[in-house]
């Protein structure tokens, strides 16, 4: 990569950074509000993870539950996918009916580390079935709101903070060990904790956590904006990892699609779907991959990636000075020719004066500023 140093804004380079403005929506006159404003979440992207989580299954007798083969390869599938798009993650071990069981926790540079938005899920499975609804879908779709910070280089107030939970299932072990190592002084830098326990329900319904109203309101504003009515959710209430950070005083919010409880006819009617079980395969060996309601699972997953947007808060772009260069395509003013460019060559991080390059992957670089400019990259 080829970049020099100008002290002065080029009308080429302008030019350059208006014609990537329009390549993402976005102008040199875009509010810090509409900057921030959440990315969509491909439901392709999230139902890839939940194949490969059920290819982990089959490979791993079936399921991908606490203590066995199949959960430790879906953490490290997890962590692997972190660790290109540029977070710190910590793989935390605990014991659990005599076996080793582990959390993944992720960081994402930056942000006041004093104020820490969460967002997690757990991982593992029942024994008997792979847990693509409970709770591969909270997880993909955490996952994918993760790599979706990445892919926009967001820099939020907040410092955002993801978690993959083991052992749930036995009694959300993971989170209680994870809340109980966490000294009382880096519990209060919680600002709240946001939970994604089977969010892709075969006949759904569109439940919203009750316990912090802040983080309540978001999600109902959200759903409200599609126009899609919510309910309190009462059938999971205590037994999923909120609970782990709710008893220590961390507020907490979060969704839910139903398990084994029956959708009353009134649900019927406000959704659709049949007078059953919300999810006739919760705990069994049909919730695979075909036990997914694609439009619950598109819906959910888009409104786990509006809170972590909507409550972590933005930070400006840095201010017009010092301008960075790529002296071969900036002051050419082909926009087509610096993407390609910084798609190809660019693999590290720089960051200096009004410039910021971030390098998601091998192959895509996602956001820069020039002079004030915010250019997006494919």
């Amino acid at each position: 990569m080829n970049i020099s140093v100008s002290r002065r804004f080029t009308a080429a380079a302008a030019l350059a950074a208006l014609a990537l403005g329009g390549l993402t929506g976005t102008s040199a006159s875009a509010s810090p509000a509409a900057a921030a404003a959440a990315p969509d979440i491909p439901l392709a992207n999230v139902k890839q993870h939940l194949t490969d989580l059920q290819s982990i299954a089959n490979a791993n007798g079936g399921n991908r539950a606490h203590g066995r083969t199949g959960y430790k390869a879906s953490i490290d599938f997890v962590k692997a996918k972190l660790d290109a798009a540029g977070y710190t993650t910590t793989i935390q071990q605990f014991t659990s009916n005599s076996a080793v069981g582990y959390n993944l926790i992720a960081d994402w540079p930056g942000g006041d580390p004093n104020q820490v938005l969460m967002a997690g899920a757990h991982l593992d499975s029942v024994s008997s079935g792979a847990g693509i609804n409970d709770n591969g879908s909270g997880s993909a779709a955490v996952l994918e709101t993760a790599l979706a910070v990445a892919r926009a280089g967001y820099q939020p107030s907040k410092h955002l903070r993801f978690g993959w939970w083991g052992a749930e299932e036995l009694g959300l072990v993971g989170s209680k060990y994870y809340v109980a190592q966490l000294p009382t002084t880096e519990r209060a830098k919680l600002s709240g904790y946001l939970n994604f326990d089977m969010i892709g329900s075969p006949n759904p319904g569109y439940f919203v956590y009750d316990d912090d109203p802040t983080i309540e309101t978001t999600f109902k504003n959200y759903f409200a904006g599609l126009g899609v009515p919510t309910e309190i959710e009462t059938e999971g209430d205590g037994r999923s990892d909120h609970a782990s950070f709710k008893n220590v005083g961390i507020p907490v919010g979060g969704l839910f699609t139903g398990a084994s409880r029956v959708k009353t006819s009134a649900q019927v009617a406000k959704w659709g779907g049949t007078a059953t079980a919300f999810d006739r395969c919760y705990h069994s060996s049909c919730d695979t991959t075909a036990n997914i309601n694609d439009t619950a699972l598109d819906r959910n997953s888009d409104a786990v990636a509006h809170a972590i947007w909507a409550l972590s808060g933005t930070s400006t772009p840095p201010p017009t000075g010092t301008v960075f260069e790529n002296t071969a395509d900036v002051s050419g003013g082909s926009a087509d020719n610096i993407v390609q460019t910084f798609t190809v060559n660019a693999s590290s991080e720089v960051a200096n004066g009004a410039w910021k390059l971030r390098a998601q992957d091998k192959a895509s670089v996602d956001t820069g500023y020039i002079s004030g400019f915010k250019l997006t990259f494919p």
